[in-house]
């Protein structure tokens, strides 16, 4: 169920890509030790129709440390890891042209070391027909780094909400089926009650013809 909410956001995250369909959603914070993780930023334009150039920086902060550190610099097509410690670890997973919305970056071999805050800085220029105006964005993710991921309290209650469901609809069938049962059951009644009073009526009739046959 966690995987599913994963690629949820993750999803989001891309459409974001996309004009007219950007959503700043926020990114996940918690990273198994060993795997891969998605670092998520995404600041949209207020009007899609201006154009615009961005470059994208990443900044990490270890966990107990004060100094940030310039680890990662995205200025299409150009891509620089700018940090030994993430060496071959960083692969850029947002916009991929010069009008960035989503800056979003994957670490692969998650460890332990990299518990901390990462800082997003999008650097961007808005080509307006008077002037040319620059915005900075900044977003932070605290990043947890766990042994085993933890089930999200949101998880548990879809899953709780699905076997619920899935109990609701199997009493709702029961009762459907229940229902269908008595109905047929009292049609077939009424029908064998009828055959019955046809057949005593005809039975009684062809007694009087036979009375009056002996009469004669």
């Amino acid at each position: 169920m966690i995987r599913h909410l994963s690629l949820v956001v993750v999803f989001s995250l891309f459409v974001s890509q996309c004009h007219g369909g950007c959503a700043e959603v926020d990114s996940l914070t918690e990273a198994v030790a060993g795997g891969g993780f998605l670092l998520g930023c995404i600041s949209c334009k207020m009007r899609e129709e201006v154009s615009a150039q961005a470059t994208v920086d990443w900044h990490f902060k270890p966990l107990g440390e004060e100094e940030f550190r310039h680890i990662f610099h995205y200025d299409h097509p150009s891509v620089s890891i700018l940090h030994e410690d993430f060496s071959a670890r960083l692969e850029w997973h947002g916009t991929v042209n010069s009008d960035i919305q989503t800056g979003a970056i994957y670490l692969h071999n998650v460890t332990f070391n990299d518990t901390g805050t990462y800082r997003c800085t999008i650097h961007r220029t808005l080509f307006l027909p008077l002037y040319n105006q620059h915005v900075t964005v900044e977003k932070e993710v605290e990043l947890n780094v766990v042994a085993v991921a933890n089930r999200e309290m949101t998880a548990v209650i879809s899953e709780i909400m699905m076997y619920v469901v899935i109990v609701v609809l199997q009493l709702w069938l029961i009762l459907v089926m229940v229902y269908c049962y008595k109905k047929i059951s009292e049609e077939h009644e009424a029908r064998e009650a009828r055959k019955a009073l046809k057949a005593q009526a005809e039975l009684l009739e062809s007694k009087d013809n036979c009375d009056g046959v002996q009469l004669e």
